[in-house]
């Protein structure tokens, strides 16, 4: 890592699952008690335990605005693998928010809602952002390559990453091949982040964070930069 570079990074090694899991609504929890407002969630089996643990507690966020890191292009919102119907069926069908807002991928032009989803998210201060990481590094769906400075946009769906999804679909063919998704700088903007990573597909991009510099490539390492970033993870890197 580059001298250059202050890192902030809280990270804690939690083999248990169960005790991850635990820990991770605990610090979602923390946030809402110490008044955060707007909340950036992620989606993904990654977010399932964290999700189930807050949609059987007693945690209130219908005083609370979220917004979500990304959707899919094309896909209609009625469509199960949509991230709005996730979102409706993992956490708000019991945990309304006063407004949830995500990016509508059935729009016109794609290119336009990006916009359109960028200039929401600059009229607001994003206290907690929920993160997961992919297996080539990307946050959202930033994949390698994105410019720090993006801000939210279209982005075409790598191989890799399509296949990873697939396992949600019928067949690797119905996944979609873009997505609109908040950039780095619009991630970089929230408060505090939360990034969650777990099974041994995200070591190397884990390492990378952790020990690599860096590099637009490997977009989650720009969180080295962040201020206040907690990583839980399984993995003894």
């Amino acid at each position: 890592m580059s001298n250059h570079i202050k890192t902030e990074l809280k990270i804690e090694t939690i083999n248990d699952l169960g005790a991850l899991y635990d820990r991770a609504f605990n610090v979602v929890k923390n946030a809402l008690d110490k008044g955060s407002k707007n909340f950036g969630l992620a989606t993904g089996g990654t977010m399932l335990p964290l999700y189930d643990r807050i949609r059987n507690s007693d945690l209130d966020f219908t005083q609370c605005k979220s917004v979500n890191l990304d959707e899919y292009v094309g896909l209609p919102k009625a469509h199960p693998e949509s991230y709005i119907a996730f979102m409706k069926q993992q956490l708000f069908h019991d945990k309304p928010f006063k407004k949830s807002n995500l990016p509508n991928g059935e729009a016109v032009d794609p290119h336009a809602e990006a916009a359109r989803y960028e200039m929401l998210l600059q009229q607001m201060t994003l206290d907690f952002q929920l993160l997961g990481i992919g297996e080539n590094g990307h946050i959202g769906f930033n994949e390698p390559g994105t410019p720090f400075d993006s801000e939210t946009h279209v982005v075409e769906l790598e191989e890799s990453t399509r296949i990873a999804n697939a396992r949600f679909f019928n067949s690797l063919n119905e996944v979609p091949t873009e997505a609109i998704t908040m950039g780095i700088s619009s991630i970089m903007r929230a408060k505090q982040i939360l990034l969650i990573a777990v099974g041994e597909k995200k070591r190397p991009a884990l390492e990378a964070l952790l020990k690599g510099e860096v590099t637009e490539e490997i977009p989650v390492t720009i969180l080295k930069k962040h201020p206040n970033v907690i990583v839980l993870t399984d993995l003894v890197i």
